[in-house]
């Protein structure tokens, strides 16, 4: 069982930076890849980011390519994502997800997920 711990969210005006994190503990000689997801009120879980826990290996969705950036610390168990030049449509709760086979997007395909942290941009 892995548990997820997520922190950084908070308040920022359009245009600014947040860094969001995510700690893992136990069982964590199971993760392979762990991604990033966001949830806007009455919208779907989208995914955001992903990256391999060996290689570190990224993939990132069209609507944030080229501003947000996800990295990882092995020896933490932890992944990070950098937000950079947030829009107010980047608000969402975002959770951090370990994966565990199936199509990298879905969120059926992650079974641990953290409580998730909340992003306000303000415009």
């Amino acid at each position: 069982q892995v548990q997820l711990v997520e922190s950084g969210g908070g308040l920022v005006q359009a245009g600014g930076s947040l860094r969001l994190s995510c700690a893992a503990s136990g069982g964590t000689f199971r993760i392979t890849a762990m991604a990033w997801f966001r949830q806007a009120p009455g919208k779907d879980r989208e995914f955001v980011a992903r990256i391999t826990w060996t290689g570190g290996s990224t993939y990132y969705a069209d609507s944030v390519k080229g501003r947000f950036t996800i990295s990882r610390d092995n020896a933490k168990n932890t992944e990070y994502l950098q937000m950079n030049s947030l829009k107010p449509e980047d608000t969402a709760t975002y959770y951090c997800a370990v994966f565990t086979g199936g199509a990298i997007n879905l969120p059926k395909s992650y079974n641990y997920w953290g409580q998730g942290t909340q992003v306000t941009v303000s415009s």
